[in-house]
């Protein structure tokens, strides 16, 4: 077997292996978290710890393919090329397919202080309120709410757990809810429940616009969506052909090859950027709850 014919073969092989990876990263169910127990870290260090578990899985096979390609062509800047490509095909495709996620998560919001408004207005307690929600919150912040309750449940101060809840829904609108509930538990009046059902009716109204929005950008990720797919797989035939690749073979065309990848890599980010949202601008922000907001040091929590 001649070093072109077992080149296209490894090419060929890691074409479809990025494919494969790159469905699993679109058609796997998100890890559900359960709420925590006793001195269990809360849900969403759990979530985290599965994404990067994930992305290690990833890197580790993208260091594989990028060896068994340097190895076998004897091509450094083809062997990047494809620890590169088993890496970002699957990251670009979840970028470009997951314009959704933040309307999903601020509709899920709205349901749940529209829960809480009602609760509360039967004369349920904040604490007590907030921590039965767990119960019955939306999947898409099931988690940060699972963490909430057990924050509260392991006596953390209200408007420390409140502001670790808001660091962890991450959102403006999460910020505008955390602050309501901060003034009603520092307040203790009867109106707490009347202003979250204001509260709840206003995100409604931004659930709307969030996707007329993101109805708009619709078109322009599934355009790169599609041009991405067509790139991978215009550079899997293209590895197939091996008189086409005898020129890159050489030490100049080496540096051609790089060229050529860093410039369809930089457009790719390119047309990313385009189709990503500017994230919204919070207003509870402060670093130095970064520790302990994500329940990194559970020793710190005051034991029951």
């Amino acid at each position: 077997m001649s070093g072109t014919a077992l080149l296209a073969g490894v090419c060929g092989a890691l074409l479809v292996g990025g494919l494969l990876l790159a469905a699993h990263a679109l058609t796997a169910p998100a890890a559900t978290a359960r709420p925590p127990r006793r001195r269990r870290l809360p849900p969403t260090v759990h979530a985290d710890r599965q994404t990067s578990r994930r992305q290690r899985a990833l890197w580790v096979a993208g260091g594989v393919a990028a060896a068994t390609v340097w190895l076998a062509s004897g091509w450094p800047v083809g062997g990047v090329l494809a620890g590169l490509a088993v890496v970002g095909v699957p990251w670009l495709l979840t970028q470009f397919s997951a314009g959704n996620a933040a309307v999903e998560r601020l509709e899920a919001l709205q349901e749940w202080v529209r829960r809480a408004s009602d609760v509360l207005a039967a004369g349920g307690g904040l604490e007590q309120t907030l921590i039965r929600s767990a119960r019955t919150a939306p999947q898409p912040i099931a988690a940060e709410v699972a963490a909430l309750a057990a924050r509260l449940q392991a006596h953390w101060p209200t408007s420390r757990a409140l502001l670790a809840f808001a660091d962890d829904l991450d959102d403006a609108a999460g910020d505008l809810v955390v602050a309501a509930l901060l003034l009603g538990a520092e307040l203790r009046g009867p109106g707490l429940a009347r202003v979250l059902t204001e509260l709840a009716g206003s995100l409604t109204e931004e659930v709307t616009m969030r996707r007329k929005v993101e109805a708009d950008r619709a078109k322009p990720r599934a355009n790169a969506r599609w041009l991405l797919l067509i790139t991978v797989a215009a550079a899997g035939l293209a590895a197939l052909n091996g008189d086409y690749l005898t020129p890159y073979g050489t030490g100049l065309g080496q540096l051609v090859l790089a060229v050529i990848a860093a410039l369809m890599v930089g457009c790719l980010l390119w047309m990313r950027r385009l189709t990503a949202p500017a994230p919204p601008v919070r207003f509870l922000v402060n670093s130095d709850r970064r520790g302990w907001a994500a329940g990194l040091e559970p020793e710190e929590v005051p034991a029951r």
